[in-house]
Protein backbone atom coordinates (compact mmCIF):
# COMPACT_ATOMS: atom_id res chain seq x y z
CA UNK A 1 0.00 0.00 0.00
CA UNK A 2 2.83 2.42 -0.76
CA UNK A 3 1.64 3.48 -4.19
CA UNK A 4 0.65 7.07 -4.90
CA UNK A 5 -3.09 7.63 -5.21
CA UNK A 6 -4.51 7.70 -8.71
CA UNK A 7 -6.52 10.84 -9.48
CA UNK A 8 -8.85 9.15 -11.93
CA UNK A 9 -9.47 5.94 -13.80
CA UNK A 10 -6.77 3.34 -14.22
CA UNK A 11 -3.83 5.67 -14.90
CA UNK A 12 -1.44 6.38 -12.07
CA UNK A 13 -1.19 10.18 -12.24
CA UNK A 14 1.23 12.11 -10.06
CA UNK A 15 -0.85 13.63 -7.24
CA UNK A 16 0.78 17.04 -7.69
CA UNK A 17 0.21 18.96 -10.93
CA UNK A 18 3.32 19.71 -12.98
CA UNK A 19 1.72 22.96 -14.09
CA UNK A 20 -0.94 24.84 -12.11
CA UNK A 21 -2.00 28.36 -13.06
CA UNK A 22 -4.96 30.68 -12.73
CA UNK A 23 -5.73 32.83 -15.76
CA UNK A 24 -8.03 35.84 -15.43
CA UNK A 25 -10.04 36.96 -18.45
CA UNK A 26 -13.11 35.98 -20.41
CA UNK A 27 -12.67 32.43 -21.75
CA UNK A 28 -13.14 32.40 -25.51
CA UNK A 29 -14.54 29.38 -27.34
CA UNK A 30 -12.72 28.21 -30.44
CA UNK A 31 -14.82 26.37 -32.90
CA UNK A 32 -16.94 27.68 -35.69
CA UNK A 33 -15.28 29.61 -38.47
CA UNK A 34 -16.76 31.89 -41.11
CA UNK A 35 -15.62 32.16 -44.72
CA UNK A 36 -14.50 35.73 -45.45
CA UNK A 37 -13.27 35.40 -49.01
CA UNK A 38 -10.72 33.69 -51.20
CA UNK A 39 -7.08 34.14 -52.10
CA UNK A 40 -4.44 32.36 -54.16
CA UNK A 41 -2.27 29.83 -52.37
CA UNK A 42 1.42 30.73 -52.46
CA UNK A 43 2.38 27.07 -52.78
CA UNK A 44 -0.08 25.79 -55.38
CA UNK A 45 -1.49 28.94 -56.97
CA UNK A 46 -5.03 27.57 -56.49
CA UNK A 47 -7.88 29.54 -54.94
CA UNK A 48 -8.34 28.75 -51.25
CA UNK A 49 -11.05 29.92 -48.88
CA UNK A 50 -9.96 32.33 -46.14
CA UNK A 51 -11.56 31.46 -42.80
CA UNK A 52 -12.03 33.72 -39.78
CA UNK A 53 -12.74 32.69 -36.19
CA UNK A 54 -16.40 33.48 -35.45
CA UNK A 55 -15.74 34.52 -31.82
CA UNK A 56 -13.76 37.69 -31.15
CA UNK A 57 -13.02 36.37 -27.64
CA UNK A 58 -10.68 33.60 -28.83
CA UNK A 59 -7.55 35.63 -29.59
CA UNK A 60 -7.46 37.63 -26.31
CA UNK A 61 -8.14 34.46 -24.30
CA UNK A 62 -5.39 32.48 -26.03
CA UNK A 63 -2.94 35.36 -25.51
CA UNK A 64 -3.69 35.49 -21.75
CA UNK A 65 -3.32 31.74 -21.31
CA UNK A 66 -0.12 31.68 -23.33
CA UNK A 67 1.38 34.61 -21.38
CA UNK A 68 0.51 33.03 -18.00
CA UNK A 69 2.10 29.71 -18.95
CA UNK A 70 5.19 31.32 -20.45
CA UNK A 71 5.64 33.32 -17.25
CA UNK A 72 5.25 30.18 -15.09
CA UNK A 73 7.89 28.40 -17.19
CA UNK A 74 10.25 31.42 -17.20
CA UNK A 75 10.09 31.80 -13.41
CA UNK A 76 10.69 28.09 -12.84
CA UNK A 77 7.22 27.51 -11.36
CA UNK A 78 6.62 24.97 -14.15
CA UNK A 79 8.50 23.23 -16.92
CA UNK A 80 7.49 21.84 -20.31
CA UNK A 81 5.71 18.49 -20.05
CA UNK A 82 6.64 15.31 -21.85
CA UNK A 83 4.67 12.12 -22.19
CA UNK A 84 0.99 11.55 -21.48
CA UNK A 85 -0.91 14.40 -19.79
CA UNK A 86 -4.06 14.66 -17.69
CA UNK A 87 -5.65 18.11 -18.10
CA UNK A 88 -7.97 19.38 -15.36
CA UNK A 89 -9.53 22.78 -16.15
CA UNK A 90 -12.17 24.80 -14.34
CA UNK A 91 -13.58 27.64 -16.44
CA UNK A 92 -15.22 30.45 -14.45
CA UNK A 93 -17.76 32.27 -16.60
CA UNK A 94 -19.55 35.55 -15.82
CA UNK A 95 -22.86 34.93 -14.09
CA UNK A 96 -25.80 36.34 -16.05
CA UNK A 97 -27.39 39.45 -14.57
CA UNK A 98 -30.81 37.79 -14.45
CA UNK A 99 -29.58 34.65 -12.64
CA UNK A 100 -30.72 34.05 -9.04
CA UNK A 101 -28.34 35.62 -6.52
CA UNK A 102 -29.06 33.45 -3.49
CA UNK A 103 -28.97 29.97 -4.93
CA UNK A 104 -26.52 28.03 -6.99
CA UNK A 105 -27.04 28.06 -10.73
CA UNK A 106 -25.33 26.04 -13.42
CA UNK A 107 -23.84 27.41 -16.65
CA UNK A 108 -25.65 24.91 -18.88
CA UNK A 109 -25.50 27.42 -21.72
CA UNK A 110 -23.04 28.44 -24.43
CA UNK A 111 -20.09 28.45 -24.78
CA UNK A 112 -19.58 24.70 -25.10
CA UNK A 113 -16.95 23.32 -22.75
CA UNK A 114 -15.24 21.44 -25.60
CA UNK A 115 -14.78 24.69 -27.55
CA UNK A 116 -13.32 26.35 -24.44
CA UNK A 117 -10.94 23.40 -24.11
CA UNK A 118 -9.91 23.71 -27.75
CA UNK A 119 -8.85 27.35 -27.47
CA UNK A 120 -7.08 26.71 -24.16
CA UNK A 121 -5.23 23.64 -25.47
CA UNK A 122 -4.03 25.62 -28.49
CA UNK A 123 -2.72 28.36 -26.19
CA UNK A 124 -0.91 25.76 -24.07
CA UNK A 125 0.68 24.38 -27.24
CA UNK A 126 1.70 27.88 -28.37
CA UNK A 127 3.33 28.45 -24.96
CA UNK A 128 5.30 25.24 -25.49
CA UNK A 129 4.10 23.68 -22.25
CA UNK A 130 3.70 20.43 -24.18
CA UNK A 131 4.65 19.21 -27.63
CA UNK A 132 1.05 18.98 -28.84
CA UNK A 133 -2.42 18.67 -27.33
CA UNK A 134 -2.42 15.10 -28.66
CA UNK A 135 -0.45 14.23 -25.50
CA UNK A 136 -3.64 14.70 -23.44
CA UNK A 137 -4.94 11.18 -22.82
CA UNK A 138 -7.40 12.08 -20.08
CA UNK A 139 -9.15 15.31 -19.14
CA UNK A 140 -11.77 16.85 -16.94
CA UNK A 141 -13.21 20.27 -17.64
CA UNK A 142 -16.07 22.12 -16.02
CA UNK A 143 -17.86 25.46 -16.31
CA UNK A 144 -18.79 27.30 -13.11
CA UNK A 145 -19.89 30.72 -11.96
CA UNK A 146 -17.84 32.80 -9.49
CA UNK A 147 -18.16 31.57 -5.92
CA UNK A 148 -20.27 28.54 -6.82
CA UNK A 149 -17.56 25.86 -6.79
CA UNK A 150 -14.37 25.33 -4.74
CA UNK A 151 -12.22 25.81 -7.87
CA UNK A 152 -14.15 28.87 -9.10
CA UNK A 153 -12.25 32.12 -9.42
CA UNK A 154 -13.77 35.36 -8.12
CA UNK A 155 -13.93 36.67 -11.71
CA UNK A 156 -14.02 35.07 -15.19
CA UNK A 157 -11.01 32.97 -16.11
CA UNK A 158 -9.72 29.44 -15.61
CA UNK A 159 -7.72 27.29 -13.25
CA UNK A 160 -5.53 24.98 -15.34
CA UNK A 161 -3.84 21.94 -13.81
CA UNK A 162 -1.72 19.59 -15.90
CA UNK A 163 -0.58 16.25 -14.49
CA UNK A 164 1.89 13.68 -15.77
CA UNK A 165 2.09 9.96 -15.14
CA UNK A 166 3.78 8.76 -11.96
CA UNK A 167 6.50 6.19 -11.77
CA UNK A 168 5.25 2.60 -11.91
CA UNK A 169 5.86 0.73 -8.67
Amino acid sequence: MTTAPALTGTYLWNPTPRLCIAVHGLPGPQGSKTAVGQRRSRKTGKLVTVMKESSAKVKPWREKVQAAIEQAIATGAAEPLTGPVYAHITFTLPKPVGAPKRRRTYPAVKPDVDKLERSTYDAITSARAWQDDGSVIENHSRKVYPGEHPDALDQPGAVIRLYTLGEPR
